[in-house]
């Protein structure tokens, strides 16, 4: 079984983030960078069916050349090779522009799975598995908890609210976002770590696709406080606090 990891590069959780001089972006010069948590667990996941079924597990990022850090990290922790879409600072543009790049590099390799985390922590769009399976024309299922292939087909387990679950049946190949905190996450060995180093990883041109949103600023918002007292009767100042709410603050 060949299954691809779409796998992510983020700013590390404890950066100090700051907006940089023409409010387009953040200042990136002293951010560090970690592989996305949730795609870490999707790595995991691939990397015990590959213990169980046998097969190979392909490791695809796309981003500057500072990605091949979690790409070797991925390497390490015993994915077998990996692919390096090579993009430019910056250049990431919205979920579409971002699934119609992953699916022109991954399309030749005809996986049996791909598998991605349920969303980004940076950017948080939860959209890019599922985009990815419909430009692929592959079936899809999101917060999956359980994958258990069986020739042909696969059959997972997603998490629903209140505690609901659904299992569903999906031909092959099919794509899964998984479900963060599944597994219990493993490091990388220092055999790993050397054995990485003389994994492949191919590295091919993002392919120019345009994004169909932007964003226009990035700001902090802005803080501030006001008070104000009502006086008079309780329900009358119960009533004025209500109007205050449904029509100032549009809260209820």
């Amino acid at each position: 079984m060949k299954i691809i990891v779409s796998v992510k590069q983020v700013p590390a959780r404890d950066s100090a983030l700051r907006v940089n001089d023409d409010g387009s972006w953040l200042d990136q010069s002293d951010l560090t960078y970690e592989m996305n948590e949730p795609d870490a667990y999707a790595l995991e996941e691939a990397l015990q069916l590959k213990e169980k079924l046998g097969g190979e597990v392909v490791v695809l990022c796309a981003g500057p050349q500072r990605v091949q850090q979690t790409i070797r990290e991925a390497l390490a922790k015993g994915a077998d090779r990996a692919i390096h879409v090579e993009m430019d600072e910056g250049a990431y543009g919205d979920a579409l522009a971002v699934g119609r790049i992953l699916a022109n590099a991954l399309q030749p390799e005809s996986p049996d799975l791909v598998l991605t985390g349920l969303q980004s922590d940076d950017m948080g769009y939860g959209q890019t598995g599922v985009i990815l399976a419909e430009l692929l024309g592959y079936a899809h299922a999101t917060i999956v908890m359980e994958v258990e292939p069986a020739g042909d087909s696969v059959r997972v387990k997603r998490e629903l609210e209140d505690g609901w679950y659904q299992n569903v049946v999906l031909p092959l190949p099919a794509v899964l976002t998984i479900q963060s905190g599944i597994k219990k996450l493993r490091y990388a060995t220092l055999m790993g770590i050397k054995k990485a180093k003389a994994k492949e990883i191919r590295v091919i041109s993002a392919a120019r696709v345009e994004a169909g949103t932007s964003i226009e600023r990035v700001y902090l918002p802005q803080k501030s406080k006001q008070s104000q007292i009502f006086s008079g009767e309780p329900k009358q100042a119960a009533q004025q606090l209500v109007e205050k709410l449904r029509f100032e603050a549009r809260v209820l």
